[in-house]
């Protein structure tokens, strides 16, 4: 019965209130910048904010596809949503670093050269790319097959962008490993599938 409620809320809720319930956090967290509600280094809070969301989703569409085979959950319908607001809320952590922060294109390409953390952090932006491109049912249509082989790219973004995580923050800390060890869990929940498609 919960699981039917679930299902049955899922089908009403259109695509676009998720987009618009998700993009609440970046004028809240402008403002608060901008008022000093960010603390006393709000750019570099502000470009973590904004990140963590972006990893955030990245797990909620991982889990999606679990939900559904293992629990019932059909949520599927706002799978693309998820990821094009993952890669939105990427784009604005990559803005404020670069143009808040960094202030120079010269410095923005030394650092992706010199610091590991950043390098594979752009490293999961540009594999993010594509997919936020092709996320359309003319990409779809076209592409066929193709589509779903390089939407596999998702996997490792979302390594990526835990490991990026988890280099930048400073000392040990929980949090970013809970993100790696929940997104592993996740990835190895595919592995038998993924293994039966090599296998055929």
């Amino acid at each position: 019965m919960l699981i039917d409620g679930i299902n049955s809320v899922a089908r009403k809720v259109p695509t676009w209130a998720v987009y618009i319930v998700y993009l609440i956090p970046v004028p809240v967290l402008l403002y608060q910048g901008m008022t000093g509600g960010l603390g006393r280094e709000p750019i570099n809070a502000l470009e973590r904010e904004l990140g963590e969301i972006a990893l955030q989703l990245l797990v909620i569409g991982l889990c999606i596809s679990p939900l559904r085979k293992f629990a019932g959950v059909n949520v599927i319908k706002f799978r693309r949503a998820i990821g094009l607001l993952a890669f939105t809320y990427v784009v604005l952590h990559l803005l404020v670093w670069a143009v808040l922060d960094i202030q120079s294109l010269e410095r923005v390409w030394a650092d992706i050269i010199k610091r590991p953390y950043i390098t594979i952090g752009m490293a999961a932006f540009v594999m993010m790319i594509p997919l936020a491109v092709t996320s359309n049912n003319r990409s779809v249509r076209a592409l066929g097959a193709a589509w779903r082989k390089l939407h596999l790219l998702t996997y490792p973004v979302a390594i990526l962008a835990a490991v990026h995580f988890i280099w930048l923050s400073k000392g040990f800390q929980l949090e970013p490993l809970v993100y790696l060890t929940v997104i592993l869990g996740l990835l190895a929940l595919r592995v038998p599938a993924l293994l039966r498609k090599v296998a055929v």
